[in-house]
Protein backbone atom coordinates (compact mmCIF):
# COMPACT_ATOMS: atom_id res chain seq x y z
CA UNK A 1 0.00 0.00 0.00
CA UNK A 2 1.13 3.66 -0.94
CA UNK A 3 1.89 6.44 1.90
CA UNK A 4 -0.05 9.25 1.15
CA UNK A 5 2.22 11.27 4.05
CA UNK A 6 3.94 14.00 2.15
CA UNK A 7 7.73 14.07 2.97
CA UNK A 8 8.67 16.62 6.27
CA UNK A 9 10.39 19.84 4.38
CA UNK A 10 13.35 21.30 5.88
CA UNK A 11 12.04 24.05 7.49
CA UNK A 12 9.06 22.05 8.60
CA UNK A 13 12.06 19.61 10.50
CA UNK A 14 14.28 22.92 11.82
CA UNK A 15 10.53 24.19 13.34
CA UNK A 16 10.38 20.88 15.16
CA UNK A 17 13.79 20.55 16.24
CA UNK A 18 14.17 23.91 17.30
CA UNK A 19 11.03 23.17 19.19
CA UNK A 20 12.31 20.26 21.12
CA UNK A 21 15.54 21.66 21.94
CA UNK A 22 13.75 25.08 23.77
CA UNK A 23 11.55 22.28 25.54
CA UNK A 24 14.28 20.41 27.18
CA UNK A 25 16.26 23.69 27.61
CA UNK A 26 13.19 25.36 29.88
CA UNK A 27 12.79 21.75 31.64
CA UNK A 28 16.56 22.00 32.46
CA UNK A 29 16.18 25.31 33.62
CA UNK A 30 13.14 24.59 35.64
CA UNK A 31 14.98 21.83 37.17
CA UNK A 32 18.38 24.18 38.14
CA UNK A 33 15.86 26.50 39.63
CA UNK A 34 13.82 24.02 41.61
CA UNK A 35 16.76 22.36 42.72
CA UNK A 36 18.70 25.43 43.94
CA UNK A 37 15.95 27.94 45.19
CA UNK A 38 12.95 25.22 46.40
CA UNK A 39 14.09 21.90 47.55
CA UNK A 40 16.99 23.33 49.88
CA UNK A 41 14.19 24.80 51.60
CA UNK A 42 11.39 21.67 51.61
CA UNK A 43 11.55 20.20 54.97
CA UNK A 44 10.41 16.61 55.24
CA UNK A 45 9.39 16.09 58.70
CA UNK A 46 10.35 11.75 58.71
CA UNK A 47 8.56 10.11 61.18
CA UNK A 48 10.35 6.74 62.04
CA UNK A 49 9.34 3.74 64.15
CA UNK A 50 12.61 1.68 65.73
CA UNK A 51 11.98 -1.41 67.87
CA UNK A 52 14.56 -1.82 70.37
CA UNK A 53 15.02 -5.29 72.13
CA UNK A 54 15.19 -4.86 75.79
CA UNK A 55 13.84 -1.20 75.58
CA UNK A 56 12.17 -0.54 79.27
CA UNK A 57 8.63 -0.24 78.91
CA UNK A 58 8.86 2.84 80.88
CA UNK A 59 10.77 4.03 77.50
CA UNK A 60 7.90 2.98 74.98
CA UNK A 61 7.17 5.45 72.89
CA UNK A 62 10.57 7.89 73.46
CA UNK A 63 10.30 10.81 70.71
CA UNK A 64 13.72 11.75 69.57
CA UNK A 65 14.17 14.45 67.29
CA UNK A 66 17.22 13.68 65.13
CA UNK A 67 18.96 16.80 62.85
CA UNK A 68 22.42 16.85 61.70
CA UNK A 69 24.40 18.65 59.19
CA UNK A 70 23.14 22.46 59.02
CA UNK A 71 26.89 23.13 57.06
CA UNK A 72 26.13 26.62 57.83
CA UNK A 73 28.20 29.00 55.40
CA UNK A 74 28.29 29.58 51.43
CA UNK A 75 25.62 27.56 51.11
CA UNK A 76 23.16 26.59 53.49
CA UNK A 77 21.97 30.25 55.16
CA UNK A 78 20.57 30.41 58.26
CA UNK A 79 16.84 32.04 56.84
CA UNK A 80 15.88 28.33 56.95
CA UNK A 81 16.28 27.89 60.46
CA UNK A 82 13.23 29.76 61.71
CA UNK A 83 11.26 26.73 59.85
CA UNK A 84 13.22 24.23 60.96
CA UNK A 85 12.87 25.43 64.96
CA UNK A 86 9.19 25.41 64.70
CA UNK A 87 9.11 22.06 63.10
CA UNK A 88 11.05 20.77 66.21
CA UNK A 89 8.80 22.68 68.36
CA UNK A 90 5.89 21.10 67.28
CA UNK A 91 7.23 17.29 67.24
CA UNK A 92 7.13 17.83 71.32
CA UNK A 93 10.74 15.41 71.45
CA UNK A 94 10.99 14.35 74.50
CA UNK A 95 15.10 14.30 73.72
CA UNK A 96 17.10 16.26 70.94
CA UNK A 97 20.23 15.23 69.04
CA UNK A 98 22.42 16.41 66.59
CA UNK A 99 24.82 14.60 64.92
CA UNK A 100 27.29 16.80 63.54
CA UNK A 101 28.50 19.55 60.35
CA UNK A 102 27.05 22.74 62.33
CA UNK A 103 29.22 24.53 59.95
CA UNK A 104 30.60 24.02 56.47
CA UNK A 105 33.88 26.05 57.02
CA UNK A 106 34.21 29.64 58.41
CA UNK A 107 33.00 30.78 61.89
CA UNK A 108 31.21 33.66 60.54
CA UNK A 109 27.62 32.25 60.88
CA UNK A 110 27.99 30.76 64.39
CA UNK A 111 26.01 33.34 66.35
CA UNK A 112 23.10 32.25 64.27
CA UNK A 113 23.61 28.79 64.79
CA UNK A 114 23.90 29.44 68.66
CA UNK A 115 20.89 31.84 68.62
CA UNK A 116 19.07 29.14 66.67
CA UNK A 117 20.39 26.02 68.76
CA UNK A 118 19.32 28.16 71.99
CA UNK A 119 15.44 28.24 70.48
CA UNK A 120 15.93 24.57 70.76
CA UNK A 121 17.18 24.44 74.25
CA UNK A 122 14.53 26.65 75.28
CA UNK A 123 11.91 24.06 74.19
CA UNK A 124 12.60 22.25 76.98
CA UNK A 125 13.07 18.81 76.26
CA UNK A 126 12.34 16.83 79.11
CA UNK A 127 15.77 14.74 78.97
CA UNK A 128 17.74 17.33 77.36
CA UNK A 129 19.82 18.20 74.38
CA UNK A 130 23.02 16.15 73.10
CA UNK A 131 25.27 16.28 69.91
CA UNK A 132 28.84 15.10 68.62
CA UNK A 133 30.84 16.51 66.10
CA UNK A 134 31.06 15.97 62.39
CA UNK A 135 34.14 16.03 60.35
CA UNK A 136 33.74 19.49 59.84
CA UNK A 137 33.70 20.76 63.18
CA UNK A 138 36.60 18.70 64.17
CA UNK A 139 38.87 19.54 61.39
CA UNK A 140 39.26 23.05 61.81
CA UNK A 141 36.45 24.32 63.95
CA UNK A 142 36.40 22.10 67.05
CA UNK A 143 36.92 24.74 69.68
CA UNK A 144 34.75 27.40 68.03
CA UNK A 145 31.91 24.74 67.88
CA UNK A 146 32.23 22.84 70.78
CA UNK A 147 31.71 25.91 72.66
CA UNK A 148 29.04 27.24 70.30
CA UNK A 149 27.01 24.53 70.89
CA UNK A 150 27.95 24.29 74.81
CA UNK A 151 26.32 27.52 75.02
CA UNK A 152 23.25 27.23 73.37
CA UNK A 153 22.42 24.15 75.84
CA UNK A 154 23.60 21.04 73.97
CA UNK A 155 26.19 18.55 75.75
CA UNK A 156 28.95 17.38 73.61
CA UNK A 157 29.54 13.56 74.11
CA UNK A 158 32.74 13.56 73.22
CA UNK A 159 33.47 9.74 73.75
CA UNK A 160 30.94 9.88 76.76
CA UNK A 161 28.21 8.99 77.43
CA UNK A 162 25.04 9.88 79.76
CA UNK A 163 21.94 7.63 81.55
CA UNK A 164 18.24 8.70 81.01
CA UNK A 165 16.17 7.62 83.49
CA UNK A 166 12.63 7.29 84.45
CA UNK A 167 11.94 5.67 87.64
CA UNK A 168 13.92 3.14 88.60
CA UNK A 169 14.41 2.53 84.24
CA UNK A 170 17.43 3.50 81.82
CA UNK A 171 18.71 4.03 78.61
CA UNK A 172 21.88 5.45 77.41
CA UNK A 173 22.78 7.94 75.43
CA UNK A 174 26.27 7.75 73.99
CA UNK A 175 28.53 9.58 71.60
CA UNK A 176 32.02 9.72 69.94
CA UNK A 177 34.09 12.43 68.72
CA UNK A 178 33.97 12.53 64.87
CA UNK A 179 35.46 9.01 63.46
CA UNK A 180 37.21 9.78 60.28
CA UNK A 181 39.10 13.24 61.24
CA UNK A 182 38.57 13.27 65.01
CA UNK A 183 40.10 11.22 68.32
CA UNK A 184 36.89 8.64 68.38
CA UNK A 185 37.10 6.19 71.34
CA UNK A 186 33.75 3.68 71.53
CA UNK A 187 35.31 2.08 74.33
CA UNK A 188 35.86 4.91 76.99
CA UNK A 189 32.29 5.76 75.55
CA UNK A 190 30.83 2.73 76.58
CA UNK A 191 32.69 1.98 80.15
CA UNK A 192 30.31 1.80 82.69
CA UNK A 193 27.03 0.90 80.83
CA UNK A 194 25.73 -2.12 82.45
CA UNK A 195 25.36 -5.17 80.25
CA UNK A 196 21.84 -6.28 78.69
CA UNK A 197 21.48 -2.10 78.51
CA UNK A 198 19.68 -0.30 76.12
CA UNK A 199 21.96 2.30 74.61
CA UNK A 200 21.75 5.04 71.34
CA UNK A 201 25.00 5.63 69.95
CA UNK A 202 25.62 9.21 68.34
CA UNK A 203 28.15 9.30 65.32
CA UNK A 204 28.19 11.45 62.78
CA UNK A 205 29.96 9.24 59.73
CA UNK A 206 27.38 6.08 59.49
CA UNK A 207 29.55 3.51 57.68
CA UNK A 208 31.15 3.02 60.87
CA UNK A 209 28.30 1.15 62.11
CA UNK A 210 30.39 -1.84 60.51
CA UNK A 211 32.58 -1.58 63.11
CA UNK A 212 30.16 -0.28 65.94
CA UNK A 213 28.22 -3.28 65.28
CA UNK A 214 30.75 -5.98 67.71
CA UNK A 215 29.70 -3.48 70.81
CA UNK A 216 26.41 -3.45 72.95
CA UNK A 217 25.03 -0.84 71.09
CA UNK A 218 21.64 -1.08 70.06
CA UNK A 219 20.59 2.29 67.49
CA UNK A 220 23.27 4.06 65.65
CA UNK A 221 22.32 7.72 64.63
CA UNK A 222 24.18 9.82 61.75
CA UNK A 223 24.44 12.01 59.36
CA UNK A 224 27.34 12.60 57.24
CA UNK A 225 25.71 11.90 53.51
CA UNK A 226 23.22 14.27 52.83
CA UNK A 227 21.53 11.13 51.54
CA UNK A 228 23.58 11.97 48.16
CA UNK A 229 22.33 15.74 47.76
CA UNK A 230 21.43 14.98 44.26
CA UNK A 231 19.38 11.58 43.19
CA UNK A 232 18.28 10.48 40.13
CA UNK A 233 15.12 8.16 40.40
CA UNK A 234 16.14 4.46 39.26
CA UNK A 235 19.84 5.57 39.84
CA UNK A 236 20.44 6.71 43.25
CA UNK A 237 23.04 9.28 44.64
CA UNK A 238 25.55 10.17 41.96
CA UNK A 239 27.87 10.94 45.00
CA UNK A 240 28.05 9.99 48.63
CA UNK A 241 31.14 11.14 50.60
CA UNK A 242 33.24 8.58 52.18
CA UNK A 243 32.14 6.45 55.35
CA UNK A 244 28.70 7.29 53.46
CA UNK A 245 28.21 5.32 50.94
CA UNK A 246 27.02 2.73 52.79
CA UNK A 247 24.28 3.70 54.78
CA UNK A 248 23.56 6.46 53.29
CA UNK A 249 20.04 7.52 53.89
CA UNK A 250 17.07 5.43 56.33
CA UNK A 251 17.05 2.66 58.79
CA UNK A 252 19.65 -0.18 58.00
CA UNK A 253 19.85 -3.36 60.30
CA UNK A 254 24.00 -3.92 60.20
CA UNK A 255 24.51 -8.07 58.70
CA UNK A 256 25.04 -10.03 61.73
CA UNK A 257 24.51 -8.16 64.46
CA UNK A 258 21.77 -6.74 66.62
CA UNK A 259 22.89 -3.23 65.51
CA UNK A 260 20.39 -0.39 63.41
CA UNK A 261 21.97 2.60 62.08
CA UNK A 262 19.63 5.69 60.81
CA UNK A 263 21.00 8.16 58.81
CA UNK A 264 19.32 11.12 58.10
CA UNK A 265 19.89 13.52 54.78
CA UNK A 266 20.32 16.45 57.11
CA UNK A 267 19.60 19.39 56.61
CA UNK A 268 22.14 22.26 54.64
CA UNK A 269 24.17 21.94 51.72
CA UNK A 270 27.72 21.06 50.96
CA UNK A 271 30.27 21.25 47.65
CA UNK A 272 26.81 22.27 45.54
CA UNK A 273 24.30 24.66 46.18
CA UNK A 274 21.69 22.21 45.22
CA UNK A 275 19.55 19.26 46.20
CA UNK A 276 17.76 16.82 43.91
CA UNK A 277 14.84 14.40 44.36
CA UNK A 278 16.58 14.45 48.63
CA UNK A 279 15.26 17.02 50.48
CA UNK A 280 16.52 18.25 53.76
CA UNK A 281 15.11 16.36 56.67
CA UNK A 282 14.28 16.35 60.38
CA UNK A 283 13.79 13.42 61.83
CA UNK A 284 11.85 11.97 64.75
CA UNK A 285 12.15 8.88 66.41
CA UNK A 286 9.87 7.01 68.38
CA UNK A 287 11.38 3.79 70.01
CA UNK A 288 9.15 0.92 70.38
CA UNK A 289 10.20 -1.99 72.56
CA UNK A 290 10.38 -5.35 71.00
Amino acid sequence: MQSTSAPMSRRTFLKKSLHVTLGLMGTAALSGVYSNLVEPYWIEVKQVKVAIPKLPPSFNSFRIVHFSDLHLGFHSKPELLTELAEQVRRAKPDLICFTGDLLDQSTAYMPEAIAFLSKLSKLQAPFGQYAVLGNHDAFGNRRAVTRGLSKAGFHVLDNQHVALTKGSAHLYIAGVDDPMVGHPNIDQALQGIPDGSSTILLAHEPDFADEYARYPVDLQLSGHSHGGQVRIPLVGALYTPPYGSKYTAGLYQVLNSKLQVYTTRGIGMTRIPVRFHCRPELTVLTLKAQ
